[in-house]
């Protein structure tokens, strides 16, 4: 196998999968509490309303972007009405089709999992979607599907939190073992690839349902660390807790950024008070905070959770799931996904986004 540059050889020999080495133009970086992609800082010179937006990476939760489910028994529940079948492919290339409009919008991130989240919003019933098999191996139509996200997201100055394990999955993997290969295989996947524009999220809500301590609380800054050294530092990671938590003070400090989740905060005024409770935590050190979930939404309303996040200066994720008795067009999480701005919900989150941006 030829490899452009020389460097792509000296990784092929750590790699435990073999993908051609190709530079990418898209790089995300941080500098204090600020994010750049391409060393310039995000949404240069914008404020809005008096509050700081440069810095910030505004962002949605897209996790089911290389959806499958490999499960025989529950993979009917997501066929797709005009075929009467269900299409991973399909819905990886509507994705990619819907990612310039988001762009336009001012969104210059989105979370993705490689397995995925509740396709019913929450909630798990037997299906299985992992990028990873038992052992912790890639699957191949899940790293394909993953790279023309990451290509298109790479041309489009996009930044993609790349999630590595769901509570409701990861299972999937058989012992503590698998789990690391998983961790070490798809690292050096993106390190030998050359994508430089994705920030790490080991898993989601790590204090919830993981099967495996290493995925817990008490242990993932074990895996924070591993993706740090094989890396060299140059992904940055972080993990996630449950809606209205505060990680440790040991994950606050082993992570390069802070993520929150803003699920189960009605009062928004909680979502300043979380902020502040990160900054005052003795373990914090100057990063930015990012909430990359939350299902709140009163965009239109005097006092709103992205509202509160931006007055204290921490990015905001938009969650958005179909919720009962809705149709097809509503919800980025729900499996049929329609990735485009559909929904009333969705377009007063991008209208919003618009005015906020400057975009």
């Amino acid at each position: 196998m030829k490899y452009t540059f020389t460097i792509a050889i000296l990784l092929s020999t750590i790699c435990l999968c073999s993908y051609t080495y190709k530079p990418k133009t898209t790089s995300v970086s941080i500098q204090g509490e600020q994010f750049y992609i391409n060393d310039h800082i995000t949404y240069k010179n914008r404020y809005w309303k008096g509050n700081k937006i440069e810095g910030l990476l505004f962002n949605s939760r897209m996790v089911q972007g290389i959806f499958d489910d490999l499960n025989n028994d529950t993979r009917n529940n997501f066929k797709y009405p005009d075929s009467n079948k269900w299409d991973a492919e399909r819905n990886t290339a509507e994705f990619v089709n819907a990612m310039e409009d988001w762009k336009a919008h001012g969104l210059l991130s989105f979370t993705l999992n490689l397995q995925g989240g509740s396709p019913l919003g929450y909630g798990n019933h037997g299906w299985i979607n992992s990028t990873f098999d038992s052992l912790g191996n890639l699957r191949e139509d899940y790293m394909n599907r993953l790279e023309k996200i990451l290509e298109r997201s790479n041309e489009l100055g996009m930044v993609v939190i790349l999630g590595y394990f769901y509570f409701g999955q990861d299972e999937q993997l058989k012992d503590e073992q698998a789990v690391l290969n998983a961790v070490d295989n798809i690292t050096h996947w993106i390190l030998e690839k050359g994508y430089n524009n994705v920030l790490i999220e080991i898993n989601n809500e790590c204090d919830i349902k993981y099967d495996h301590p290493i995925l817990q609380p008490q242990r993932v800054s074990e895996l924070i660390k591993r993706v740090q050294d094989i890396s060299g530092h140059k992904l940055l990671v972080s993990t996630s807790y449950s809606g209205n938590k505060i990680p440790s003070s040991e994950i606050i400090a082993s992570s390069d950024f802070v993520l929150l989740h803003g699920n189960g905060v009605k009062d928004p005024e909680k979502i300043k008070e979380m902020v502040a409770l990160v900054r005052q935590s003795e373990s914090y050190s100057p990063k930015p905070i990012l909430f990359n979930e939350d299902d709140h939404f009163d965009f239109d309303k005097e006092s709103y959770n992205l509202l509160s996040a931006t007055e204290s200066y921490a990015s905001w994720g938009y969650f958005d799931f179909r919720m009962k008795g809705e149709d097809y067009n509503s919800g980025f999480q729900s499996v049929l996904v329609d990735w485009t701005i559909s929904s009333d919900r969705k377009k007063a989150f991008f209208n919003k986004l618009k005015e906020i941006t400057g975009y």
